[in-house]
């Protein structure tokens, strides 16, 4: 779709490449407006417009997990979640595809390199696709036969790869996982191209309409077996080859849409008056106390966000031990984030009534947005129950979600 003749695209759009952090997260700050004024549209496509794919791809967010090795900026997780938040405050949905697609470079630390190079020649490709293993992966000479059925392919619409989780089957029965863990299900990680897959047009929500993350089927599909990962044994070793490496930005989108609803709802204040009392909002003593309690929740899930994954990089960095309260800290301030964000821009949507039904109001796109966002698999009770049986020493539903493997 054309590019809305009301709002133009950042100047630096064409221009060259960001190739520090301050140059992304700067091009994401200027990339957001043109984001809100596209939100609309996002969500009536149920997909990302082209000129939309190419303003993210100018950021150089889908390059942010690349290592110096690669040439690639070298972004800390805060960092990458910084600029995941700066593009939230703008659409949701484009936000949730660019913390998706920037997984490229993360899924190449997991691969040999020259295979890694062959799937991924440009840092710019984009990746989308689930992980979970709904497939069914059989040895074949040379790699594997794979069918399956998934769903929530954030980014499909648009992307260069496409992942898939798989469980592996020799001779007609499962293969336990090799060593270092071992003892359960190989579960592998394919990587192919998206005309490998029938995708089906099933993304039909209330929220995050336009991530386009429709379900994908595979029959019969060979993938050569330098083509898959496991997340259980990284062939890169290092502070980024963890399981939950792929889900430390995930934060920034509801973080950013939150910060986005505060501002919103605060602009409005200036200039609203209270009907019954004909007092106008900044005078309002309901209205003060609503807003700066939402300030202080989203300012505390914030800093528990950041403040966990500045640490848990620190120690990852230096090999140092971590600990069983470290390693459930940067999980549980994920869950909160999301959940702090879902209550905050309710409140704020009581806060201002029947106004926030009616379009173009916002307000009503980012509820409907968070509270999609907020089934996630990560967002669960499951999540919280691994993080106390970590603490305790029992056993944990969801260990990805802890950085542990399979």
């Amino acid at each position: 779709m054309p590019v809305s003749s009301t709002l133009e695209m950042p100047a630096w759009t064409g221009a060259g490449p960001a190739t520090t952090p301050a140059q992304i997260l700067a091009r994401a700050k200027a990339a957001a407006p043109v984001l809100a004024a596209r939100a609309e549209e996002i969500e009536e496509a149920r997909r990302l417009p082209d000129d939309i794919v190419a303003l993210l791809r100018s950021t150089g967010v889908f390059t942010m997990a690349y290592p110096a090795s690669w040439g690639g900026p070298v972004l800390t997780p805060v960092q990458q979640t910084e600029v995941v938040e700066a593009l939230a405050t703008g659409d949701a949905s484009a936000a949730w595809c660019a913390m998706v697609g920037m997984d490229s470079g993360l899924f190449a630390g997991f691969m040999a390199e020259p295979a890694a190079r062959e799937l991924f020649p440009d840092l710019d490709m984009i990746t989308a696709g689930a992980i979970p293993p709904k497939g069914r992966a059989d040895r074949v000479p040379g790699g594997y036969r794979i069918n399956g059925d998934w769903q929530f392919g954030s980014g499909i619409t648009h992307c260069d790869r496409v992942i898939a989780g798989v469980l592996v089957y020799r001779d007609g029965e499962p293969e336990p996982n090799p060593l270092p863990v071992g003892g359960r299900a190989h579960w592998r990680i394919i990587v192919a191209r998206p005309e490998q897959f029938e995708i089906s047009d099933t993304w039909y929500t209330t929220g995050l309409a336009g991530s386009g993350s429709r379900d994908y089927r595979a029959k019969d599909l060979f993938v050569p077996e330098e083509h898959t990962f496991s997340f259980a044994n990284p062939v890169v070793p290092g502070p980024a080859a963890t399981p939950d490496s792929i889900l430390r930005t995930m934060p920034g989108v509801p973080l950013g849409v939150a910060r986005a609803a505060l501002d919103h709802v605060r602009d409005m204040a200036k200039t609203r008056v209270d009907r019954p009392t004909r007092q106008p909002w900044p005078q309002n003593y309901r209205v003060q106390t609503t807003l700066a309690q939402c300030e202080m929740d989203l300012l505390v899930a914030r800093h528990a966000v950041y403040g966990t994954l500045r640490r848990q990089w620190e120690l990852l960095t230096s090999g140092a031990e971590i600990t069983a309260d470290e390693q459930v800290a940067v999980a549980l301030a994920r869950v909160n984030a999301f959940r702090t964000a879902r209550t905050v821009v309710s409140t704020l949507f009581d806060l201002v009534t029947t106004a926030a039904i009616y379009r173009p109001s916002p307000l009503d796109r980012w509820l409907r947005d968070l509270n999609a966002m907020c089934q996630h698999a990560t967002v669960q009770d499951q999540i919280v129950q691994s993080a106390g049986a970590i603490l305790l020493g029992g056993k944990p539903q969801n260990p990805i979600a802890l950085g542990l493997p399979e």
